[in-house]
């Protein structure tokens, strides 16, 4: 029978996984393996994709995957299996360099001053590698409950009894082969970077899937060092292991650790400085005994390579040998100038043919039979199951959060209040910055002498930095929610429950974590796209990313929503960012059917425990985002409000600068006078013509081209536009009469849509490596944004 068969707590035995490529790569790698249990636990609320359980962790198949995987009950397929393993080799025989006819060693980086120790971070997602980084290091970088966090490197540095360590922090990977971006980025950076020592991090209460990754790294013949992280869930649940026993069978000294309460720390420190000096007794060199099958094979496709010694001489020949059997394209590539690549390449055809002749499967698979034959061998005699059940607690939730018919709700509800607290708790701390900023200005007014020097201060930088740093408050409850999101596991279970609609729009769930976290910047969430494998599901995710509303564009918002619709701010904002949504699933469609067609790699994704976010991951967090907003009123705010100054001052007319005048209406058509006929003013007036059908005077349409580097700049030029001792800005746009009701609404649709801001075009050219989707992105963005606020300002001006 197929997998998707099971019913919601059935169970059944795998006996074979069909399909081919990265698909079946990746599931093997995960635990999908000939004998495994499996455990169908819920379907999402569009039935589509199945959670499944299998070797302790949750993982997410669409049921066209698996349909891929046949499984039979338990009873049945005991006499299946056992019949035809009793054939198998002992996976488990390991051997020891010293005794071992092989030379394949590998070459090991020489470190100029013995005290320096450069160390990398390796693991699975979802292991806690980045919070042991930040543990060790003091490093900001966020800790996020969900596959992607880390897509790029991240360095660290401290020291320890007299050492200096460099540390860094891949990206999250369960292999090191050729499937998907982080795996080849990871090994790359191994490869290239060559460390000292590698600090594996394995999650310790579901040991059988993480030392998959171990074994990778037993292959590359380096110094390694297992941390077992979050041991404490592992004696939760009762479990007992004999990890120096597992240490020494396996030649990787390993360490409990738990990183949010720093237990283990000073261990794992020591012993790192153990190993880098060579003088940890239990590290020592195995082979993984792949059978009598592939171990002749893996010989011969070494002693090739022994023959001219030109390959890569950081990684054994073993090595490169075992991933030219698994058809590892990169590999191949890697060895093309080899003076034996001809011979190799032949050879590893020849055995490829023949391990599939001997075993009926592919070499892949085989190896991955091994790897996790090595694994259970070596667990059997270390590891004791507990009697607790692991991740109750997540089993418990996920049938109220994931629900069929409460899971969509929830999420509506759980977006709604973000939103509504964002505006309304928001506005009162936001008011305290607003009136600082106003008394600041009213003070410098007073005691300035009357000219250029007091305007550019009191209505340049005060009314235009004030007018956007008095939102941060908002920016520090958005960025709030989002890190708890992140932090907790909720953010899976979104990409869970709209798996289905991301899939009727031609992308996978993983798409929605980058979309979601556009709403906080849109230029991390498009570098977390690195976690998706398909390359056509990347580049649609990247290109639609930009209509997530960042939180650039909030002050905008809350600008306009505050002024205009009091009443209905919350559920403005909410609309707004459902249009977005909205836009995005429309223009990813279109992308689909025409540039796009086909989709390379099916929908693979593991569901984590649901985990208390920390009160020191979250406030981390929020500081890192609340410095880059701060640092940016304080550089590019400033900076273009100066420039909206200038341009708006000159050329300067005398009527302007007199403080005199008949009454406040002939003082206030002096400043008017001044701005348009200003250098502001004939830009405005250049271009209003194209904004005019969607109600915008010169004002506004130089406050929207203003947005082009920032988007909260559009707040600042309309402040030293605006700008009013007397009155907030919201007040002094309702009063000009430049913006009603409906061109209201078109601004926010149009700064909805518009154009990214210049740091998001450049991370769209640097993922898509191809400049030309970056003016994709700019042309295409911006017409959607014409069109959309054109018809919203008909339909409004129709009610």
């Amino acid at each position: 029978m197929k997998l998707s068969e099971l019913h919601n707590g059935e169970s059944a035995v795998i006996v074979k996984v069909s399909g081919h490529g990265g698909f079946r790569k990746r599931i093997m790698e995960m635990g999908f393996v000939r004998g495994r249990k499996v455990t169908s636990v819920i379907d999402a609320p569009l039935n589509d994709p199945i959670k499944y359980t299998i070797m302790g962790y949750d993982v997410l198949l669409r049921r066209s995957e698996a349909n891929l995987i046949e499984v039979l009950p338990e009873a049945e397929a005991n006499s299946v299996l056992t019949a035809e393993d009793a054939k198998a080799p002992n996976f488990f025989a390991c051997t020891d360099c010293d005794s071992c006819g092989l030379t394949c060693g590998a070459k090991r980086s020489k470190t100029t001053q013995r005290n320096i120790i450069n160390i990398a971070f390796v693991g699975n997602p979802n292991s806690g590698k980045t919070s042991l980084f930040n543990a060790l290091s003091g490093g900001n970088e966020h800790v996020g409950n969900y596959s992607g966090v880390t897509v790029d490197v991240k360095t660290g540095h401290f020291n320890y009894k007299g050492y200096h360590f460099n540390i860094t922090d891949l990206p999250g990977t369960y292999s090191l082969s050729a499937y998907s971006p982080e795996e080849l980025f990871v090994r790359r950076n191994l490869l290239e970077s060559m460390p000292d020592v590698i600090v594996n991090v394995v999650v310790a209460s579901n040991l059988e899937r993480n030392l998959y990754l171990t074994t990778e790294l037993i292959d590359l013949s380096q110094r390694v060092v297992v941390a077992l992280n979050m041991y404490d869930e592992l004696e939760a649940t009762g479990a007992q292991l004999d990890y120096q026993n597992l240490g020494s069978m396996i030649g990787i000294p390993m360490v409990p650790t738990v990183a949010k309460t720093g237990k283990g720390l000073d261990k794992l420190l020591d012993t790192i400085i153990d190993m880098f000096e060579g003088a940890n007794k239990s590290a020592r060199h195995v082979h993984i005994n792949y059978g009598t099958i592939l171990e002749p094979e893996i010989s011969k496709l070494a002693d090739i390579l022994h023959e001219t010694e030109d390959f890569p001489q950081q990684f054994p020949a073993r090595y490169w040998a075992i991933k030219m059997m698994e058809g590892d394209k990169e590999v191949a590539k890697l060895l093309q100038n080899s003076k034996s690549y001809d011979k190799l390449e032949k050879q590893a055809t020849i055995s490829s043919e023949e391990v599939k002749k001997q075993l009926d499967i592919d070499a892949e698979t085989a190896i991955s039979d091994a790897k996790y034959g090595f694994i259970s061998g070596a667990l059997h005699e270390t590891y004791t199951e507990g009697n607790i059940e692991a991740n109750k607690k997540t089993r418990r939730l996920d049938k109220l959060i994931v629900n069929k018919w409460l899971g969509f709700p929830l999420f509506v509800i759980v977006m709604w209040l973000m939103f509504s607290v964002t505006f309304w708790l928001g506005t009162y701390p936001q008011d305290w910055i607003a009136a600082g900023f106003d008394a600041l200005g009213n003070y410098l007014n007073g005691i300035m002498p009357e000219g250029a020097w007091r305007s550019l201060v009191v209505d340049g930088i005060i009314g235009g930095v004030g007018a956007v740093a008095e939102f941060l408050p908002n920016i520090i409850l958005l960025y709030m929610f989002i890190s708890l999101m992140e932090d907790s596991g909720y953010m899976s279970r979104a990409a869970f429950l709209m798996d289905k609609m991301m899939h009727g729009m031609g992308l996978h769930g993983k798409s929605f974590i980058p979309m979601v976290m556009g709403f906080g910047c849109n230029v991390p969430a498009i570098m977390a796209t690195r976690s998706i494998e398909s390359k056509s599901s990347r580049l649609i995710t990247i290109l639609v990313v930009p209509f997530m509303s960042c939180s650039a564009r909030l002050p905008v918002y809350l600008l306009l929503a505050g002024a205009f619709f009091p009443s209905y701010a919350a559920t403005i904002m909410i609309c707004l960012y459902l249009l977005g949504i909205l836009v995005a699933v429309i223009t990813a469609k279109l992308l689909r059917l025409t540039a796009f067609k086909q989709d390379e790699t099916p929908f693979v994704m593991e569901l984590p425990p649901y985990r208390w976010p920390t009160l020191r991951a979250t406030l981390k967090h929020i500081w890192e985002k609340c410095y880059q907003y701060i640092k940016k009123i304080g550089t590019v705010i400033l900076l273009a409000s100066v420039i909206t100054w200038v341009l708006s001052y000159y050329p300067h007319t005398e009527t302007s600068d007199t403080n005199i005048a008949q009454n406040e209406t002939e003082t206030t058509s002096a400043i008017e006078q001044q701005y348009e006929n200003s250098y502001l003013g004939m830009i405005g007036k250049f271009i209003a013509p194209v904004m005019s059908p969607m109600g915008f005077d010169w004002k506004i349409s130089v406050a929207v081209l203003s947005s082009i580097p920032a988007k909260e700049i559009v707040v600042s030029t309309l402040g030293v536009l605006y700008g009013s001792e007397d009155e907030d800005l919201g007040e002094a746009l309702q009063k000009s009469g430049d913006l009603n009701i409906a061109s209201a609404l078109a601004l926010m649709v149009f700064m909805l849509l518009f154009f990214p801001c210049i740091a998001t075009i450049g991370a769209v050219a640097s993922e898509t490596k191809k400049v030309k989707w970056a003016f994709f992105s700019v042309f295409y963005n911006t017409a959607v944004a014409w069109i959309a606020a054109y018809v919203t300002y008909l339909i409004a001006n129709l009610f």
